[in-house]
Protein backbone atom coordinates (compact mmCIF):
# COMPACT_ATOMS: atom_id res chain seq x y z
CA UNK A 1 0.00 0.00 0.00
CA UNK A 2 1.22 3.50 -0.85
CA UNK A 3 1.46 6.24 1.78
CA UNK A 4 2.01 9.68 0.29
CA UNK A 5 4.11 11.07 3.13
CA UNK A 6 7.44 12.15 1.64
CA UNK A 7 10.21 10.31 3.58
CA UNK A 8 12.42 13.38 3.99
CA UNK A 9 13.95 12.14 7.26
CA UNK A 10 15.15 8.86 5.74
CA UNK A 11 18.68 8.31 4.43
CA UNK A 12 18.16 4.83 2.98
CA UNK A 13 15.42 2.64 1.60
CA UNK A 14 14.09 1.16 -1.62
CA UNK A 15 14.69 2.90 -4.97
CA UNK A 16 12.88 3.18 -8.28
CA UNK A 17 15.23 3.98 -11.17
CA UNK A 18 13.56 5.87 -14.00
CA UNK A 19 15.09 6.53 -17.41
CA UNK A 20 14.79 9.94 -19.05
CA UNK A 21 12.66 9.76 -22.16
CA UNK A 22 10.55 12.16 -24.23
CA UNK A 23 8.31 9.38 -25.55
CA UNK A 24 8.13 6.33 -23.31
CA UNK A 25 9.53 6.55 -19.75
CA UNK A 26 11.06 3.27 -18.65
CA UNK A 27 11.78 1.75 -15.25
CA UNK A 28 14.69 -0.53 -14.37
CA UNK A 29 13.61 -3.92 -12.95
CA UNK A 30 15.34 -5.36 -9.92
CA UNK A 31 18.15 -7.72 -10.90
CA UNK A 32 16.95 -11.26 -10.32
CA UNK A 33 13.39 -10.01 -9.69
CA UNK A 34 12.06 -8.99 -13.12
CA UNK A 35 8.54 -8.40 -11.88
CA UNK A 36 9.20 -5.62 -9.39
CA UNK A 37 10.44 -2.08 -10.10
CA UNK A 38 11.78 -1.64 -6.55
CA UNK A 39 15.55 -1.89 -6.21
CA UNK A 40 16.96 -3.42 -2.98
CA UNK A 41 17.34 -1.39 0.20
CA UNK A 42 20.32 0.95 -0.21
CA UNK A 43 21.72 4.29 0.98
CA UNK A 44 20.23 7.31 -0.77
CA UNK A 45 22.39 9.97 -2.37
CA UNK A 46 21.66 13.62 -3.13
CA UNK A 47 20.50 12.87 -6.67
CA UNK A 48 17.52 10.84 -5.40
CA UNK A 49 14.07 12.30 -4.75
CA UNK A 50 12.32 10.90 -1.63
CA UNK A 51 9.00 9.72 -3.02
CA UNK A 52 6.66 7.87 -0.63
CA UNK A 53 6.26 4.81 1.58
CA UNK A 54 5.36 1.49 -0.01
CA UNK A 55 4.27 -1.28 2.36
CA UNK A 56 5.81 0.88 5.11
CA UNK A 57 9.22 0.97 3.40
CA UNK A 58 10.62 4.36 2.33
CA UNK A 59 11.03 4.74 -1.43
CA UNK A 60 13.13 7.23 -3.39
CA UNK A 61 13.23 8.01 -7.09
CA UNK A 62 16.40 8.20 -9.17
CA UNK A 63 16.29 9.57 -12.72
CA UNK A 64 19.18 8.54 -15.00
CA UNK A 65 20.08 8.75 -18.68
CA UNK A 66 19.43 5.06 -19.37
CA UNK A 67 22.98 3.64 -19.48
CA UNK A 68 21.96 0.12 -18.42
CA UNK A 69 20.20 -2.71 -20.24
CA UNK A 70 16.92 -4.40 -19.42
CA UNK A 71 14.60 -1.41 -19.02
CA UNK A 72 10.85 -2.00 -19.11
CA UNK A 73 8.52 0.58 -20.62
CA UNK A 74 6.16 2.24 -18.13
CA UNK A 75 3.05 1.03 -19.97
CA UNK A 76 4.37 -2.53 -19.99
CA UNK A 77 4.91 -2.39 -16.22
CA UNK A 78 1.29 -1.32 -15.80
CA UNK A 79 0.12 -4.28 -17.86
CA UNK A 80 2.30 -6.88 -16.13
CA UNK A 81 2.02 -5.95 -12.46
CA UNK A 82 -1.06 -6.40 -10.23
CA UNK A 83 -3.32 -3.35 -10.04
CA UNK A 84 -2.11 -2.48 -6.51
CA UNK A 85 1.17 -1.26 -8.06
CA UNK A 86 -0.55 1.33 -10.25
CA UNK A 87 -0.44 4.14 -7.69
CA UNK A 88 3.28 3.67 -6.99
CA UNK A 89 4.30 3.53 -10.65
CA UNK A 90 2.01 6.42 -11.53
CA UNK A 91 3.55 8.56 -8.79
CA UNK A 92 7.10 7.69 -9.82
CA UNK A 93 6.52 8.36 -13.52
CA UNK A 94 4.78 11.68 -12.93
CA UNK A 95 7.28 12.97 -10.38
CA UNK A 96 10.14 11.85 -12.65
CA UNK A 97 8.70 13.79 -15.59
CA UNK A 98 8.26 16.86 -13.40
CA UNK A 99 11.85 16.72 -12.11
CA UNK A 100 13.22 16.44 -15.63
CA UNK A 101 11.07 19.18 -17.15
CA UNK A 102 11.31 21.82 -14.42
CA UNK A 103 15.00 22.11 -13.65
CA UNK A 104 14.82 25.79 -14.62
CA UNK A 105 12.44 28.49 -13.47
CA UNK A 106 9.51 28.99 -15.85
CA UNK A 107 9.34 32.69 -14.93
CA UNK A 108 12.94 33.93 -15.16
CA UNK A 109 14.94 30.98 -16.51
CA UNK A 110 17.31 30.61 -13.54
CA UNK A 111 18.24 27.22 -12.10
CA UNK A 112 15.59 25.89 -9.73
CA UNK A 113 16.34 24.12 -6.44
CA UNK A 114 14.48 21.03 -5.27
CA UNK A 115 12.88 21.43 -1.85
CA UNK A 116 12.96 18.62 0.69
CA UNK A 117 9.64 18.89 2.54
CA UNK A 118 7.37 18.81 -0.52
CA UNK A 119 7.35 18.17 -4.25
CA UNK A 120 8.44 21.70 -5.21
CA UNK A 121 11.16 23.41 -7.23
CA UNK A 122 12.07 26.85 -5.87
CA UNK A 123 13.75 29.67 -7.77
CA UNK A 124 15.97 31.74 -5.47
CA UNK A 125 16.37 34.41 -8.17
CA UNK A 126 12.71 35.48 -8.41
CA UNK A 127 10.94 33.46 -5.72
CA UNK A 128 8.74 31.45 -8.12
CA UNK A 129 7.83 27.96 -6.89
CA UNK A 130 6.81 25.13 -9.20
CA UNK A 131 4.85 22.00 -8.29
CA UNK A 132 4.25 18.81 -10.30
CA UNK A 133 1.94 19.52 -13.19
CA UNK A 134 -1.41 17.71 -13.28
CA UNK A 135 -3.45 18.09 -16.48
CA UNK A 136 -7.19 17.33 -16.13
CA UNK A 137 -8.69 15.32 -19.00
CA UNK A 138 -12.08 13.83 -19.73
CA UNK A 139 -12.48 10.30 -21.02
CA UNK A 140 -15.93 9.20 -22.14
CA UNK A 141 -17.70 6.08 -23.28
CA UNK A 142 -20.49 7.16 -25.63
CA UNK A 143 -23.26 4.59 -26.02
CA UNK A 144 -26.58 4.21 -27.82
CA UNK A 145 -28.51 1.45 -26.13
CA UNK A 146 -26.13 -1.50 -26.05
CA UNK A 147 -23.87 -0.12 -28.82
CA UNK A 148 -20.50 1.45 -27.98
CA UNK A 149 -18.87 4.30 -29.91
CA UNK A 150 -15.14 3.53 -30.04
CA UNK A 151 -12.38 5.27 -31.97
CA UNK A 152 -8.79 4.78 -33.12
CA UNK A 153 -5.95 7.22 -32.61
CA UNK A 154 -3.19 7.11 -35.26
CA UNK A 155 -0.82 6.26 -32.39
CA UNK A 156 -2.68 3.10 -31.33
CA UNK A 157 -1.41 -0.42 -32.06
CA UNK A 158 -3.07 -1.96 -35.15
CA UNK A 159 -6.69 -2.87 -34.59
CA UNK A 160 -7.12 -1.20 -31.19
CA UNK A 161 -10.10 1.06 -30.49
CA UNK A 162 -10.82 3.02 -27.33
CA UNK A 163 -13.11 5.58 -25.73
CA UNK A 164 -12.93 9.30 -26.53
CA UNK A 165 -10.69 11.57 -24.48
CA UNK A 166 -9.22 15.06 -24.42
CA UNK A 167 -7.79 17.80 -22.24
CA UNK A 168 -10.02 20.28 -20.43
CA UNK A 169 -9.39 23.78 -21.78
CA UNK A 170 -8.96 26.94 -19.65
CA UNK A 171 -12.26 28.21 -18.31
CA UNK A 172 -14.07 25.00 -19.27
CA UNK A 173 -15.94 22.62 -16.99
CA UNK A 174 -15.45 18.86 -17.28
CA UNK A 175 -19.00 18.47 -18.61
CA UNK A 176 -18.45 21.14 -21.26
CA UNK A 177 -15.24 19.37 -22.27
CA UNK A 178 -17.09 16.08 -22.76
CA UNK A 179 -19.60 17.68 -25.15
CA UNK A 180 -16.89 19.57 -27.04
CA UNK A 181 -14.41 16.72 -27.39
CA UNK A 182 -17.01 14.19 -28.52
CA UNK A 183 -18.39 16.56 -31.15
CA UNK A 184 -14.96 17.70 -32.34
CA UNK A 185 -13.59 14.17 -32.68
CA UNK A 186 -16.57 12.25 -34.06
CA UNK A 187 -19.34 14.81 -34.75
CA UNK A 188 -21.83 13.18 -32.36
CA UNK A 189 -24.15 15.04 -29.96
CA UNK A 190 -24.68 13.57 -26.49
CA UNK A 191 -26.71 13.93 -23.31
CA UNK A 192 -27.26 12.01 -20.03
CA UNK A 193 -23.69 12.54 -18.85
CA UNK A 194 -22.81 10.47 -15.81
CA UNK A 195 -19.53 10.80 -13.94
CA UNK A 196 -17.94 7.44 -13.11
CA UNK A 197 -14.52 7.85 -11.45
CA UNK A 198 -11.03 9.26 -12.03
CA UNK A 199 -7.59 7.79 -12.67
CA UNK A 200 -4.12 9.32 -12.53
CA UNK A 201 -2.58 8.67 -15.92
CA UNK A 202 1.23 9.10 -15.90
CA UNK A 203 1.79 9.57 -19.64
CA UNK A 204 2.98 12.08 -18.78
CA UNK A 205 0.85 13.84 -16.12
CA UNK A 206 -2.89 13.53 -16.73
CA UNK A 207 -5.82 13.11 -14.37
CA UNK A 208 -8.52 11.27 -16.31
CA UNK A 209 -12.12 12.05 -15.34
CA UNK A 210 -14.27 9.17 -16.58
CA UNK A 211 -17.83 9.69 -17.90
CA UNK A 212 -20.61 7.77 -19.55
CA UNK A 213 -22.79 9.58 -22.12
CA UNK A 214 -25.70 8.63 -24.35
CA UNK A 215 -25.68 9.68 -28.00
CA UNK A 216 -28.56 11.74 -29.37
CA UNK A 217 -27.19 11.43 -32.93
CA UNK A 218 -25.41 8.41 -34.44
CA UNK A 219 -23.88 9.76 -37.64
CA UNK A 220 -20.08 9.77 -37.26
CA UNK A 221 -17.83 12.42 -38.74
CA UNK A 222 -14.21 11.96 -37.65
CA UNK A 223 -11.81 14.87 -37.45
CA UNK A 224 -9.11 12.98 -39.40
CA UNK A 225 -6.34 14.31 -37.14
CA UNK A 226 -6.73 13.01 -33.59
CA UNK A 227 -9.08 10.26 -34.77
CA UNK A 228 -8.15 7.89 -37.62
CA UNK A 229 -11.38 5.88 -37.48
CA UNK A 230 -14.49 5.52 -35.33
CA UNK A 231 -17.46 3.14 -35.40
CA UNK A 232 -20.39 1.78 -33.43
CA UNK A 233 -19.71 -1.68 -32.02
CA UNK A 234 -21.99 -4.36 -30.64
CA UNK A 235 -21.03 -5.99 -27.31
CA UNK A 236 -20.99 -9.26 -29.27
CA UNK A 237 -18.45 -8.09 -31.82
CA UNK A 238 -15.73 -5.89 -30.38
CA UNK A 239 -12.34 -4.80 -31.72
CA UNK A 240 -9.06 -4.98 -29.78
CA UNK A 241 -9.62 -2.98 -26.60
CA UNK A 242 -7.42 -0.81 -24.34
CA UNK A 243 -5.28 -2.55 -21.68
CA UNK A 244 -7.06 -3.77 -18.52
CA UNK A 245 -5.34 -1.27 -16.20
CA UNK A 246 -6.80 1.76 -18.02
CA UNK A 247 -9.95 3.63 -17.05
CA UNK A 248 -10.97 3.43 -20.70
CA UNK A 249 -11.14 -0.36 -20.45
CA UNK A 250 -13.02 -0.15 -17.16
CA UNK A 251 -15.69 2.10 -18.70
CA UNK A 252 -16.12 -0.46 -21.47
CA UNK A 253 -16.27 -3.41 -19.07
CA UNK A 254 -18.88 -1.71 -16.88
CA UNK A 255 -21.07 -1.12 -19.92
CA UNK A 256 -20.63 -4.70 -21.16
CA UNK A 257 -21.53 -6.12 -17.76
CA UNK A 258 -24.75 -4.09 -17.77
CA UNK A 259 -25.86 -5.62 -21.08
CA UNK A 260 -24.80 -9.14 -20.20
CA UNK A 261 -27.13 -9.30 -17.22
Amino acid sequence: MLKRDIPTQESAGRVIVLAKSKLAPAVLPTHGEPHTPLQPWQPWDASMQPLCYWDDEPVALKVVTRPEEGWIDGRQWMAELPSRWFSLLSTALQVGAWLENHRFCGRCGAHATRLEAEFAMHCHACGHRNYPRISPCIITLVTCGESLLLARSPRFPPGRYSTLAGFIEPGESAEEAVHREVFEEVGVHIDQLRYYQSQAWPFPHSLMLGFFAEATTKRIRIDGVEIADAAWFSPRKLPALPPPYSISRELIEVHLEKWQQ
